[in-house]
């Protein structure tokens, strides 16, 4: 038995995934033997609304000085964030000489835009090798986790934040009391905090079960996300889904009875309740729902290698760490994952051991089909690849159910 890590009631699984890698633990081979694995299991608080992972890696094995995700790789997500930015400034940063905060700023895709316009800005980046590339721009960051002592430091040197943000990274946060402790410490009586995660509605109706990996401690929705704030004296006062990460949702906190609460608010936390996210019963069916999944991908592979079909992968993603470990997908199905990322490339994905290989390498000789690890950028990805369609080559989803693209 586990307990809540928001409010510790004591929790149960509802689905296990059994011992996964690191979602961006790409390796060579001589670190195949001493690979580090964790039980992968999922539980719901049925008091604060929460669903989390029951155990998680200690966050230095997951955000490191080699960590293998750089935002600024996708040009959809660097436009993403220029409008993310230009919507705070334009919005909420109405007083003279605003501070911004973000917390896990990555290569600086968010904050490069507040520092072309002027505006004083922190970044604050756990992992060194990314956090540089930051730093080159000449993005204010430091490379520390943050939470409420990193705070107070904050306010000593800076002043407090008239905005503190978070994209994909609230998430992540086991001890995320300290997060929002830390928060309340942080920002101005009338400042606000905007985050954006992967939406548990989303994975839910989508049945994405990819979206929980190791870095994933929470699966948020709006009733769970109001229980944890309003313990430090903050609300839920907008809403905002986005399609980014295959559906996310965009909060704006703030200060309770400061800002007027959207109706968009009370109207989201109705839809939840129409989706039973706050029953039992929905977790024990997309347990079910997942187990489905699986099992039409892994016949679909098989099939195709029956066939001497190739199979390549495309997107060497953290999330596909869960779905070739759980629907137990070798090099045999999925000959090789195509990746843009130098970091990731000659070396093998975490678990399941399929080598990882430069984008060039699908371009110079097309696979048959190409299963859709990054399925979350599908658009973009379908835009660039024309030439791969029109050479006969197919698209393998799974999200929101098993599929062949014509």
């Amino acid at each position: 038995m586990k307990h809540c890590l928001i409010c510790n009631t004591a929790i149960e699984p509802f689905i296990d995934f059994g011992d996964m890698p690191l979602g961006n633990g790409f390796l060579l081979p001589e670190q195949f033997a001493g690979e580090y694995r964790f039980p992968m299991q999922v539980g719901f608080c049925s008091t604060c609304g929460m669903v989390q992972l029951l155990d998680q890696p200690d966050r230095e094995r997951m955000f490191h000085d080699n960590y293998a995700f750089f935002s600024g790789t996708s040009r959809y997500m660097a436009l993403h964030f220029k409008a993310f930015a230009h919507h705070v400034m334009t919005d909420y940063l109405s007083g003279g000489d605003p501070f911004v905060v973000e917390m896990g700023s990555n290569d600086g895709i968010m904050l490069q835009n507040f520092a072309a316009a002027g505006v004083r800005h922190l970044g604050v980046e756990p992992s060194k090798n990314v956090a540089q590339v930051a730093m080159d721009k000449g993005i204010n960051t430091v490379t520390e986790f943050f939470g409420a002592d990193l705070a107070r430091r904050i306010v000593a040197e800076h002043g407090p934040a008239d905005a503190f943000l978070a994209a994909n990274v609230m998430c992540h946060i086991p001890y995320i009391h300290s997060i929002a402790e830390g928060i309340s410490i942080l920002l101005k009586p009338d400042g606000i905090v905007m985050f954006e995660d992967p939406y548990l509605g989303e994975v839910v109706e989508k049945t994405s079960y990819d979206q929980i990996y190791d870095e994933h401690t929470f699966l948020f929705a709006v009733a769970s996300v109001s229980y944890l704030f309003e313990q430090y004296g903050l609300e839920v006062i907008d809403l905002e889904p986005q399609t980014t990460h295959g559906g996310s949702m965009r909060y704006v906190i703030a200060p309770q009875g400061i800002r007027p609460v959207s109706p968009r608010v009370a109207a989201q936390q109705e839809k939840e309740r129409g989706l039973g996210l706050h029953l039992p019963d929905t977790y024990e069916h997309f347990r079910q729902n997942c187990e489905s999944s699986r099992d039409r991908l892994m016949t679909l592979l098989t099939d195709l290698k029956a066939r001497g079909k190739r199979v390549v992968g495309y997107g060497a993603t953290s999330k596909s760490t869960t779905i070739t470990n759980y629907c137990g997908i070798t090099p045999e199905l999925v000959e090789f994952i195509s990746d843009t990322t130098p970091i990731k490339q000659g070396k093998y994905s975490p678990g399941a051991h399929i080598p990882v290989r430069p984008y060039e390498e699908f371009v110079r000789c097309y696979p048959d089909y190409a299963l859709l690890f990054a399925w979350n950028h599908a658009q973009e990805i379908m835009d660039k690849e024309t030439a791969f369609r029109a050479a006969g080559g197919k698209w393998i989803v799974y999200v929101p159910q098993v599929a062949v693209l014509d």
